[in-house]
């Protein structure tokens, strides 16, 4: 199979709690559990969560190692930008609130006029863009 618009990417990150990510991208966001293991405490074994929407061609990959946890790093331009194509929903923007986001405003002015920034648990960026995806 070529590499080409049809490739599916995974976008990999470390996370401090998968059971805290968890709550904020599936019962926050509304993401599903795509995939799951348990890791063991010894060296070189680590927890794995991935979340996405089944019908998408990406997914997020959240791993945690008991043993030699990695500490998250986001700059302010690591971002996950979802283009919603009309106003973000007070009820999303609530209940992302409540699974441990924090709304945040965009060190970049763009995604302030254009969309609404959350902060994940992790301090990653997600932004829920009012505008509609186009690449032209």
């Amino acid at each position: 199979m070529p590499v080409n618009g049809q490739s599916h990417i995974r976008i990999a990150r470390p996370s401090r709690d998968l059971a805290v990510a968890e709550r904020f991208w599936v019962d926050g966001l509304g993401l599903k559990v795509v995939y799951r293991a348990e890791g063991g405490d010894a060296p070189g074994e680590h927890e794995l969560l991935m979340v996405g929407w089944p019908d998408a061609s990406w997914h997020l990959e959240l791993v945690h190692e008991a043993a030699a946890p990695v500490q998250p790093r986001p700059t302010e331009e690591d971002l996950l930008v979802v283009y919603v194509d009309g106003e973000v929903p007070e009820e999303l923007l609530a209940r992302l609130e409540e699974h441990g986001g924090k709304r945040v405003q965009s060190p970049n002015p763009y995604w302030n006029e254009w969309g609404v920034t959350v902060e994940d648990p992790d301090g990653y960026g997600l932004v829920l863009c009012t505008r509609a995806w186009s690449n032209a």
